[in-house]
């Protein structure tokens, strides 16, 4: 009887445990896919994502894997900014290799960071260095800020459907509305273009952008660029752009 008695409970605590067993082995499996679910976390991050439908990605071995300060961007002297890890996008055309998030140029501030390449970076700093400040000379103590109106986004061009991408989505192109002086006087590209004190100001730093920017775009070349100066460091077959 009590062998009888022992064999029975033997039994049970064994079907008890490979019942636990079984029921902590389905608990594991349904949790795997749940955690490991890459495509979700991907269609989410590319939601959240301020750059819309640009997401910072790369190769840890060969790419910058996180943003690095720097005085000397793109080993230009007095450019500040940072070095910022590859951008590419799920649209084609879209995105950056090796882009650079900039904030200061020549000593002059950029009402936001922009993101751009070091061409482009370096056909900035040249226009703000032969062209912004001898325009402005010594007016208002100099040149403080730049606004910034529009520099990384991927769109295409003018904002019209099926139209070819922007040069803003390569990474190489800034809008500028105006700049603002040290003693605090605004330069206003839509309100001071024409009739103003400042127009021949603003006209001749548009001027100096041509042929340092591969185009060059302002007020009267295609109605669409009548409150900002749209420059980028595109190719053209028959020289540089200038309008």
């Amino acid at each position: 009887m009590k062998r009888t008695t022992a064999a029975v409970l033997a039994v049970a605590f064994m079907v008890v445990a490979g019942c636990g067993s079984d029921r902590r082995a389905d608990r594991t499996a349904q949790a795997v896919p749940i955690f490991d679910a890459p495509s979700e976390r991907e269609g989410l991050f590319s939601r959240m994502n301020p750059l819309r439908l640009a997401a910072f990605r790369g190769d840890a071995s060969r790419a910058v894997t996180g943003p690095r300060a720097s005085g000397n961007l793109c080993g230009i002297r007095g450019v500040q900014g940072e070095v910022i890890p590859p951008i590419t996008s799920e649209v084609v055309g879209c995105g950056v290799a090796s882009p650079v998030r900039v904030t200061e140029v020549a000593g002059v501030t950029l009402s936001q960071a922009a993101i751009m390449d070091c061409e482009t970076t370096a056909a900035l700093h040249k226009w703000v260095q032969t062209g912004v400040k001898p325009a402005v000379g010594r007016r208002g103590g100099g040149v403080e800020e730049l606004r910034v109106a529009a520099h990384y986004v991927c769109r295409t061009r003018n904002h019209r459907p099926g139209a070819r991408v922007s040069e803003h989505g390569r990474g190489r192109a800034i809008d500028i509305s105006g700049l603002i002086l040290k003693d605090g006087t605004e330069l206003n590209v839509l309100q001071d273009w024409r009739g103003s004190r400042y127009s021949d100001v603003l006209r001749q730093m548009h001027r100096a952008a041509c042929g340092t920017f591969g185009t060059t775009l302002g007020p009267g070349s295609d109605g669409m660029h009548e409150d900002h100066f749209h420059y980028d460091t595109a190719r053209h077959r028959g020289g540089p752009y200038c309008r």
